[in-house]
């Protein structure tokens, strides 16, 4: 398993947009990932996990992937959430 620390600097922090992209690429991969804010820990594949959390810009969060890509999944979560903090 392995985890990381991420913060989202996107203007209205994470709703339904950057939400759905990030969802969408964590369920391209085969590891069961988990976002953990404030001591609540939901699926990072349940679009609906993921917006209760109500993460405001510049929460900062923890993702968890454990499996057999988890490293590529991690990779993969890190440039979304890059992109989605610099583009959308």
């Amino acid at each position: 398993m392995i985890e990381a620390v991420f913060k989202i600097t996107y203007p209205y922090g994470m709703h339904a947009r950057p939400a759905t992209v990030i969802v969408a690429k964590a369920n391209s991969f085969q590891s069961r990932m988990t976002l953990v804010y404030k001591d609540n820990k939901v699926n990072l594949k349940s679009i609906m996990g993921v917006m209760s959390q109500g993460i405001p810009r510049f929460g900062e969060f923890k993702i968890t992937a454990d499996g057999r890509d988890e490293v590529l999944a991690m990779e993969a979560i890190r440039r979304t959430i890059e992109e989605i903090n610099s583009n959308l």
